[in-house]
């Protein structure tokens, strides 16, 4: 029995791990309306208030200015509370509202979660080496790494398909003009 190519595997392996974030993250869009990185961020407040965009940062793995976007959604939609710092006037503190604790109560855990729960049993040295190798993987694919990627599945803006319109048979098109 031939053994298939490494690289094989590998497409095989990443084409998995990309279609089940995209299935969690639809799953997440029709079951809650929100995005998986909107569930996550909630998740990742429901350990506690933090008191910066930067502590939240932290906690999801991402930069403030993505995590940013998806909590200026979550707080229109009354899921997150902003609130002033009793410490600093000049600081932000971010909370769970009660309607977001109340839809968390109900949601399946966000993939990025799961995503973190099997990076985790891999060795602080198998992480690294992954690392080292995705990175290496996107320099050869030429990809942007001036800018921070935004949050899975957040940030970029879905583009709605337009469907052409069906013709009827013996009717010329309109021209518009």
């Amino acid at each position: 029995m031939e053994l298939p190519d490494p690289t094989t595997g590998t497409l095989q392996a990443l084409r998995r791990l990309v279609r089940a974030l995209r299935l969690a993250d639809r799953a997440a869009e029709s079951r809650l309306g929100l995005s998986a990185a909107q569930l996550f961020v909630l998740e990742r407040l429901a350990e506690g208030p933090v008191s910066s965009m930067a502590e939240l940062a932290g906690r999801t793995l991402t930069d403030a200015s993505s995590v940013s976007v998806v909590v200026q959604r979550l707080a229109e939609r009354g899921l997150v509370v902003r609130a002033t710092s009793h410490d600093d006037a000049r600081r932000t503190t971010l909370r769970l509202a009660s309607a977001g604790k109340r839809l968390l109560a109900s949601a399946p855990r966000s993939p990025q979660a799961d995503l973190l729960v099997a990076l985790a049993q891999l060795s602080a040295g198998e992480r690294k080496e992954l690392e080292r190798l995705l990175e290496r993987v996107v320099r050869g694919m030429g990809i942007d790494e001036s800018t921070p990627p935004p949050m899975l599945f957040e940030g970029e803006p879905r583009v709605a398909r337009r469907r052409p319109r069906a013709r009827v048979p013996g009717r010329r098109a309109l021209s518009r003009g």
